[in-house]
Order: C-alpha cells, then structure tokens, then sequence
C-alpha cells in the first residue's frame, strides 16, 4: 500500500512564474466569465468519461442553477473547474475550461483555486478559533471580520460568546448549529470577495428559512460576480438567469 501511495502521479504544479503577471497585469479574473469547451472528463483512466462534450459559458455576473439527477455529472463539473480531476485533453485535445479567456490549464493550482470561492454542501470549519476560520490566511482586518459577521447576522450571536472572535471551533455542535455554520462559510467567502463563486447544494443541510436568507445574501452581495449553483430546491433557483439541465 506504501508502494502505491509513493507511485501516485503528481499534481501540477501549485504556482507558475506566469501567474503573477496574469494578475497585476490583467488582475485576472476582471470578469468572472467561465467557458467548457466540449470538456471530457474522467475520473480513472479505463473508465468511462463522465462528462461528455459539455459546452457552456456563464456570463460575466451571471447566475446559472446547475441542476439534474444523481450521477449526471454536476459535481464533476466543480472537480473540473477547480482542477481536482483534469480534463480528457488526450483524448480530446480541444476541450478546455478558460475564465476571461485564460486556459486553467496554464495557471498554477494555488492561484487558480485561490480565485474561486465555494460554499460546500457540507459547511466545512477547520480546528481553531472564529477568526481563523473566515480568515485562514491572515490577510483581514478585525474590523472587516466583524462587517462580514454584521453581514450575515451572526455578529450579534457571536459577540455575546465569552471569547469572541477566539472562540474555539473544534467542538462547533455546542457553540453552533449546522445552519449557523454554513453561515460561517458565506462569511468566508464574502471576505474572499471572489468574482466566481461555486455553491455545491450548499443549502441541502439547511431549514427553508437559512437556504431563502442565503439565497437573498448571494444575491445582494454577489451581484458583479458569477455564481454558479448546484440545485435542489425549486426555490433556490427560481431567481437565477439561466438553468443547466444536465441529463444521463
């Protein structure tokens, strides 16, 4: 098993001496517009694609509801774009996903994923106190930490906790319900200020009334980005511009 683990292929590379140009240059993404061009993708190499040809573009700004049965290939089209699983370009060498017209393929993964923000289908909080978890990489202020918090309405909750801010996370069921962490999540993201945003059935886990106050946050707080959703409440994407059926 140590064998097989040692031997498994590589990912490419984290960060590449080019993207550091992109972004002071062109402060990539400007735009936030997302192409599939007849993107394949399989997850093990004799098995069978599980995205076939999917072509697609999300405007910038736009808002699109990815919906469809289980198995269709929904959350594959995040492991594409997120790179967790590479596209087919062997098999189909003019498939690729570019945003504002760059290649993913050609960015390293940090600065790739690091531009696109998600809020998973299961709210994901890391050990460690409230801030470290909106702010993992340090890079805010306190006071931008509690505007986010105001945003959301969980400053008031989190402000009565005896620490505060340093409140520990690592036994969340005590200190917060499950809506209230997919809340910290939408903190998180809010922060990022991403001009994509992916949501992963992020409302599954949650009461109708924190999905509606989610879906109305996004909405208002995400108005110049695009957001991309995989759906499975009617009402969730009632308002979205455009719908993506995926079939089979």
């Amino acid at each position: 098993r140590l064998k097989s683990y040692a031997e498994l292929p590589q990912e490419p590379a984290l960060t590449l001496p080019s993207d550091q140009q992109l972004i002071q240059n062109q402060h990539w993404p400007s735009r936030g517009e997302v192409s599939f061009n007849n993107v394949h993708l399989k997850y093990r190499e004799k098995t069978d694609h599980v995205i076939k040809g999917l072509t697609f573009t999300a405007h910038p700004a736009e808002k699109i509801a990815c919906v469809g049965r289980t198995g269709a290939g929904k959350s594959s089209i995040l492991q594409a774009l997120f790179r967790m699983v590479e596209i087919d370009k062997q098999a189909v060498p003019d498939c690729s996903i570019t945003i504002d017209g760059v290649d993913t393929s050609t960015i390293g993964l940090h600065t790739l994923r690091k531009h696109i923000s998600i809020i998973p289908q299961t709210p994901f909080v890391f050990m460690g106190t409230v801030r470290t978890n909106l702010d993992p990489l340090n890079e805010h202020t306190d006071e931008e930490i509690k505007l986010a918090l105001q945003e959301i309405n969980l400053w008031e909750y989190i402000s009565t906790l005896p620490n505060g801010l340093n409140t520990e996370m690592s036994n969340t069921a005590s200190v917060f319900s499950v809506g209230q962490k997919q809340l910290i999540c939408l903190a998180r993201v809010h922060l990022q200020n991403n001009k994509i945003l992916v949501l992963d059935e992020a409302t599954a886990n949650v009461d109708f009334e924190t999905d509606n106050f989610i879906q109305r946050k996004i909405m208002e707080r995400f108005r110049d980005s695009t957001v991309f959703t995989i759906a499975h409440r009617l009402s969730t994407v009632a308002n979205y511009d455009r719908v993506l059926v995926m079939s089979k």
